[in-house]
């Protein structure tokens, strides 16, 4: 076993329970919410010091978009502030820092894409507090990997408020329907939580210089092409019907192209690949 110490924030989160896996050769300590409130400065650098870990991840996040557009103090202070704090223990104890972003941060302007390097303007709340949270690990620390992913999926979580995943939804919606409506727009890539873990591992593992990565499988769909390649893959008959996003009442904005481009690693596997894996999971 690796004698490194790596402390796992939002361990019971969709991606947080994958980490935990990947790094199971290392010496891992996985916190949740009843753990530590990361929005408790004061706890975040006793416990934390206290601990003194080598790589401290943080998995923990607000991610209800619509949500967040009625509860701004509470998702700044969530995915903004409080990975400044995490940021900064960090530092003082000269432990890497890593950090999982959004596409969110991006107007969806762009058709061709954004890079690591494309200059970010949030068109939402939560993509405002995430875009923040990218701000205060860089005025806290130089030790750090942002990592940014989209549409994350893989097996549900288990932490205080988590939701299902779009392909869970998906299937459990479809159940004893012969349609369903779903969105084609929105251009992006699916995420699967197991591959970005592996992602991390290998930044961490490798030496990779420290700075901002882009963690999405590789490719784009809409909400539509996603929903019919999940049924494809898993041998369910049903019409998935093309709707306009106005046909949902939404409080938060979303970017339409937010594709996240991969400029820096090796790519990852195609999402259809990735979401093969995971229907036969089921």
């Amino acid at each position: 076993m690796n004698n490194e110490k790596i402390l796992i924030l939002g361990a019971k989160g969709m991606l947080g329970q994958q980490l935990k896996v990947i790094f199971s050769d290392y010496q891992v300590i996985a916190w949740d919410f009843e753990d530590l409130d990361i929005t408790n400065k004061n706890d975040v650098l006793t416990k934390i010091s206290y601990l003194s870990p080598n790589v401290v991840i943080n998995a923990a996040a607000y991610n209800n978009v619509d949500g967040a557009e009625d509860n701004q103090d509470t998702v700044n202070l969530l995915n903004g502030y409080a990975v400044g704090y995490l940021a900064e223990v960090a530092k003082s104890i000269n432990a890497l820092f890593i950090h999982y972003s959004t596409d969110y941060i991006f107007d969806g302007e762009n058709k061709d894409g954004y890079r690591e390097d494309s200059k970010p303007r949030s068109i939402s709340m939560y993509g405002g507090s995430k875009l923040l949270g990218e701000e205060e690990v860089l005025k806290n620390t130089d030790k750090y990997y942002i990592i940014r992913l989209s549409r994350l999926f893989g097996k549900m979580g288990e932490g205080q408020n988590v939701k299902k995943g779009f392909v869970d939804l998906m299937l459990e919606l479809s159940d004893g329907k012969d349609n369903i409506d779903v969105i084609n727009e929105e251009l992006s890539a699916p995420t699967y939580a197991p591959d970005l873990a592996k992602l991390t591992k290998n930044l961490l593992e490798n030496n990779i210089p420290y700075g901002i990565y882009h963690g999405a499988n590789d490719g784009s769909c809409t909400w539509h092409e996603f929903a019919c390649e999940i049924f494809k893959l898993a041998n369910k008959d049903i019409e998935v019907v093309p709707i306009s996003g106005e046909k949902f009442k939404r409080k938060a904005r979303r970017p339409q192209y937010s594709v996240l481009l991969n400029t820096k690693l090796l790519k990852q596997r195609s999402w259809q690949e990735a979401l093969k894996e995971y229907i036969n999971t089921k």
